[in-house]
């Protein structure tokens, strides 16, 4: 592990083929055998050693071909455009578990579990989120078009509101719950819809969660 030390504050939503409140959160094996996913993040504020990365958006596409801890997974990661080399690598690092203490993050724990880490894309990445309203649109032209919305009741139509809160957690403490269609193409071709999503603020650094 390096010793530069990073933190980012940001917001996210992600989208995997799970049923909703998806068993993996709970040690759990995942509802269908395999897990994929697709994730935006938005970096409010952030840092990895001497480089800024406020205000920048990273993207990740991921399958399993089973349970996440048996491995055998593969990933693509998508940076904003906007990132100059030095942050472009400083992201890279960030989301590939690297600069990061062993398992203290789903980057690093996630990373742990890949047999195939595709070459990263540096793309517009046209992202909007709103963990409290749970509510977000992600696009990257020829890769990723998602969107999350709220739960809602099959026989009233009103909103579900619930969270997962996870106090030994490695990604977030507290995360909205909702749901998501994605479908992306490139390297992981994916199609799913109507599953499980999660909004979620996201504090993290070097050692995991800042609480």
């Amino acid at each position: 592990m390096s010793d530069v030390e990073w933190a980012i504050h940001a917001r996210e939503f992600a989208n995997c083929n799970c049923a909703y409140g998806c068993p993996c959160q709970f040690n759990a094996l995942p509802t269908h055998g395999n897990c994929t996913a697709v994730v935006g993040v938005q970096i409010d504020t952030g840092f990895h050693g001497d480089v800024k990365l406020d205000g920048l958006r990273v993207a990740g596409v991921y399958a399993w071909p089973g349970p996440i801890h048996l491995g055998d997974g593969q990933a693509l990661a998508i940076v904003d455009r906007r990132a100059d080399a030095a942050q472009r690598d400083a992201l890279l690092r960030i989301l590939s578990g690297q600069d990061t203490t062993p398992g203290a993050t789903m980057f690093n724990v996630f990373a742990s579990t890949l047999s195939k880490f595709h070459d990263p894309v540096f793309s517009d990445i046209a992202f909007e989120v709103d963990v409290k309203k749970r509510r977000a649109t992600l696009k990257v032209a020829d890769y990723i078009d998602l969107r999350g919305e709220p739960i809602v009741n099959a026989v009233t139509g009103a909103e579900f509101n619930g969270a997962i809160v996870l106090d030994g957690g490695f990604e977030y403490t507290r995360a909205e719950m909702g749901r998501g269609w994605s479908k992306t193409s490139g390297p992981i071709q994916l199609e799913f819809g109507d599953t499980y999503g999660q909004f979620a603020e996201l504090h993290l650094n070097q050692n995991g969660i800042i609480h």
